[in-house]
């Protein structure tokens, strides 16, 4: 008995130490932050609260239920093999004409007014702070898609889970980009990484800024953040706006469908591309993470002309089918008269008003 309960403490003491050593863990924000934050609204008790306040409620048959859904749920969850990724078009992403490259799930390089920059680009092979555990990439490992990338003006972070800010992605990126823009706090994270202090720029809901003739806003989300166990909520999570000469663009961040999208389109829109989630839903976290039907709700909220349906394509994290999302968004899209784009990963789309790239069912291939 004494044995396995000095098995236990030394258990639990190797992964403390582990946790607070390990890099892709990340920081949290300083004492000095902390007192600076307490002023905010969404701040409360030393942690970042939503617009609406939320909190997650599961019952015991939920955890129970979500155990038993592991190891017995759909079995189209993942592809039956590894998705392809379309070759990607250089020549055309680093033309002047506004662009979009999707590289599944949230992450995608944005080119406007001949800027180019990068949103969530978590290109890793695993959404996981470890490589053993966590969901993998249906696709192969996209990092190497890094060294081929044009200069990089900005990378925009929504929050800080695993699969929006990779920590092997920012390793690679950190001396190929001028700028990077995230939610308060997490620049932390990125200090901690060996991005420069002078390189980032945190700002709260609602804050605006110009970047090289860019305006750019960070909105609000219905969500939570962290990367570890105890530090929940310690840092900010919301949606981007990027309002170039020919393009205004909008994309979601994670988060629940709530009234904030109806404040977004009356004070941002009208948006001539929005990239919605939608693709990791459940009714046990139905305020985390929006349904197919509700992104689309969420797109007219906001005033937007096309939309595209994004964190879905790239890693299995909710017990639906993993093409579900995209099938049910393009029903209610056609049913509701949205214009929906939906690329192949590595697909290059041209913004240039006529949105033409037609819904392929490249995933049912």
């Amino acid at each position: 008995m004494v044995y396995i309960l000095l098995s236990l403490v030394v258990l639990l003491v190797f992964i403390i130490l582990f946790i607070n050593t390990a890099p892709a863990f990340g920081s949290n924000p300083s004492k000095k932050q902390k007192e600076q934050f307490s002023q905010l609204e969404n701040y409360v008790d030393g942690k970042f609260i939503n617009p609406i306040p939320t909190k997650l409620n599961m019952s015991a048959a939920d955890s129970v239920s979500m155990i038993k859904e592991n190891f017995s749920g759909s079995k189209d969850r993942n592809p039956q093999g590894k998705l392809p990724v379309s070759k990607i078009d250089w020549n055309k992403v680093q033309r002047k004409e506004d662009s979009l490259t999707w590289f599944g799930h949230s992450a995608f390089l944005l080119s406007i007014d001949n800027k180019k920059m990068l949103v969530d680009p978590m290109l890793g092979p695993v959404a996981s702070p470890v490589s053993f555990v966590g969901s993998k990439r249906y696709s192969e490992d996209m990092l190497h898609l890094i060294d081929k990338m044009p200069p990089i003006d900005a990378v925009f972070i929504t929050h800080d889970h695993y699969d929006h800010l990779d920590y092997p992605s920012i390793k690679k990126l950190r001396n190929k980009v001028n700028h990077f823009f995230v939610p308060l706090g997490v620049g932390t994270h990125l200090i901690g990484w060996g991005v420069k202090k002078e390189k980032i720029t945190e700002l709260n809901w609602w804050d605006e800024t110009e970047f090289q003739g860019l305006t750019v806003a960070f909105t609000p989300s219905k969500h939570f953040s962290g990367r570890g166990p105890l530090n929940r909520n310690s840092t900010l999570w919301g949606g981007w706006v990027i309002l170039g000469g020919k393009t205004r663009f909008y994309t979601s961040g994670d988060g629940g469908y709530d009234t904030h999208f109806k404040e977004i389109g009356k004070k941002y829109g009208p948006f001539d591309l929005t990239l919605m989630e939608g693709g990791q839903y459940d009714r046990r976290w139905s305020w985390v993470h929006m349904t197919p039907e509700q992104s689309v709700q969420a797109h007219l909220d906001v005033n937007g002309k096309n939309m595209m349906l994004i964190h879905w394509g790239a890693f299995t994290l909710a017990y639906h089918g993993w093409t579900e999302p995209i099938e049910r968004a393009l029903k209610t899209s056609e049913e509701s008269g949205v214009h929906m784009i939906a690329p192949q990963i590595g697909e290059t789309v041209l913004l240039d008003g006529e949105f033409s790239t037609p819904a392929s069912s490249w995933w049912t291939k």
